[in-house]
């Protein structure tokens, strides 16, 4: 797909990863935010981020991503909210950045580190002892099937293997939630509504039919292969 159509794909989402309002408020709160710095490392759009800062005085942000488009639509919220002093964007990949913060979100980013294993040990050098991180990655949350593990590949944990993991890379739990069904199903429809939109309002286009390709294979996938299979779970860690 062109520049334009990836662009308008994530239009509807608020962020990109299954959280509610509800959810969200509750991850900030037990991240024990204050004045210092935070960064957000696959950080998308930063709505995630931006929230947090415009919610804790005297707490910058930084944006770490690849995605410029993504980085584009940061920064323009950002100016939008009077943010823009207090946020600044890296167009990077997240496994690269070399700063350190005391607070540091990674949600749906392991894949920059190669694993969940190379991510949690990564991340573990950006963090500082005292500091904390909100880990976001996905698990299986039931048997797979051949499908399911196709499309995620073969290195996707279980919710224990992926705890034994954090552990052995120094981490402390200090709160565990997951995505419902209710987040999962706003996810994935909201990541299918920018596209089904234009598709309405552009049914001749010469890039409709590609554009209908994917979108009647990404909600088969969804409810034939990974939906309750799948798990994304959020961890505020500590060191």
């Amino acid at each position: 797909m062109d520049d334009e159509l990836n662009a308008l794909r994530r239009t509807r989402m608020r962020w990109n990863t299954p959280l509610s309002e509800a959810h969200a408020e509750l991850l900030l709160d037990r991240m024990d935010l204050g004045a210092g710095h935070l960064a957000d490392l696959g950080c998308g759009w930063g709505e995630l981020l931006l929230r947090a800062v415009g919610r804790t005085p005297g707490l910058r942000g930084t944006g770490v991503d690849t995605d410029e488009v993504s980085l584009a639509r940061g920064r323009a919220a950002a100016r939008e909210r009077g943010l823009e002093s207090r946020v600044e964007w890296a167009e990077a990949d997240a496994a690269t950045w070399d700063g350190v913060a005391e607070r540091v979100f990674c949600i749906g980013a392991a894949h920059a580190f190669g694993s969940t294993k190379a991510a949690l040990e990564g991340l573990a050098r950006v963090v500082p002892a005292g500091g904390r991180l909100l880990y976001g990655d996905g698990f299986w949350a039931a048997p797979p099937s051949e499908a399911a593990k196709e499309i995620f590949g073969p290195d996707m944990l279980t919710l224990p293997g992926l705890l034994d993991v954090a552990g052995a890379a120094g981490w402390r739990v200090l709160h565990l939630s997951a995505a419902d069904q209710l987040e999962w199903d706003d996810f994935e429809s909201t990541s299918r509504a920018g596209w089904e939109g234009w598709l309405r309002d552009h049914p001749a286009d010469p890039r409709a039919a590609d554009v209908r390709e994917w979108l009647d294979r990404r909600l088969r996938e969804y409810v034939r292969d990974y939906r309750g299979v799948l798990g994304l779970t959020y961890l505020v860690l500590g060191r």
